[in-house]
């Protein structure tokens, strides 16, 4: 496994992109949240392993199976406490800047939380400060230039090319979540976290058996499935998601307890097993997209 460190001095590409093999169909996933470079001018002032928190450690690695099929998959290298592509640029906190923002802003309910574009807070229960300084707004553009502009442009570019060769496309946006989500997000619950969380912003971002068939296929391997319950999805499946024009997206999310321990992020005894099972997800997830092309 990988060694994550607190500092990545050198340059590195804002994503990786791993195309089809074989047979493509028009299934675009992204892992936007699994990136474990730290640029080296984060300027971060919490401790690095409460930092990490914010990790969706080896999702990607997990779902690794999604290109065997017929699938692209597209992850970031840089970490969503750095800058979150799934966030609109509007979802900023203005008074973590040290001046004036150019254009306007409209922070809403994730920056509340301190999980905006920029994250504020992070560790257990996100009760930690990253910082303890204001951001320049040069720093913050330049974030935004060299990690989330290109982020989104190589999801635009692989979602049109799909929808342009086939007239349809499925996005699956991909996560994993802790097992104090109720407690982050805020939200009273009288029922545990599902394993898995499926967003569709209420019906909104794609046809209801799209994710019916995702549910299906993962109950039929054991897991328990929630629908919008506390994950809803956020800016990539809003922006994408238009199921009328036959653009469906889906966000995922799984409980980490299935494959990692959240104190030190090491891989579970279980890890191997939600791969093996999430290849077989992967496939039937597959088999729905060729049928409606077809």
């Amino acid at each position: 496994m990988t060694t994550v460190l607190p500092s990545v001095p050198a340059p590195f590409a804002p994503y990786t992109l791993r195309r089809p093999e074989g047979e493509v169909i028009p299934l675009i996933c992204d892992s936007p949240h699994s990136g474990v470079l730290y640029p080296d001018d984060f300027g971060y002032a919490l401790p690095f392993d409460e930092l990490r928190s914010g990790e969706d450690t080896d999702v990607h690695v997990l779902w690794r199976a999604l290109p065997s099929v017929g699938a692209t998959l597209l992850a970031a290298q840089f970490p969503r406490a750095y800058i979150d592509p799934n966030r609109d640029l509007e979802d900023l906190d203005p008074a973590m800047l040290s001046g004036p923002w150019p254009t306007p802003l409209n922070p809403g309910e994730k920056s509340r939380l301190g999980i905006g574009l920029i994250w504020r807070n992070a560790g257990h229960a996100r009760a930690g400060l990253i910082y303890d300084r204001k951001l320049g707004v040069a720093e913050v553009q330049r974030r935004i230039a060299t990690y989330h502009a290109p982020y989104h442009a190589a999801m635009r570019e692989q979602i049109e090319a799909a929808y342009g060769r086939f007239g349809a496309v499925w996005h699956l946006n991909l996560h994993s979540m802790p097992a104090n989500s109720y407690e982050g997000l805020q939200v009273l619950s009288d029922h545990p976290l599902a394993d898995f969380v499926l967003g569709d912003r209420d019906g909104t971002t794609a046809a209801p058996e799209f994710t019916d068939l995702v549910a299906r296929a993962l109950r039929a391997r054991g897991f328990s499935v929630a629908i919008n319950d506390p994950f809803k999805g956020v800016a990539l499946i809003a922006r994408l998601g238009r199921p009328a024009q036959r653009r469906h997206s889906l966000q995922i999310e799984l409980h980490r307890g299935l494959y990692m321990d959240e104190k030190t992020r090491a891989r579970g005894a279980g890890f191997d097993a939600l791969q093996r099972a999430l290849a077989e997800v992967s496939r039937d997830i597959a088999a729905y997209v060729k049928d409606q092309v077809q």
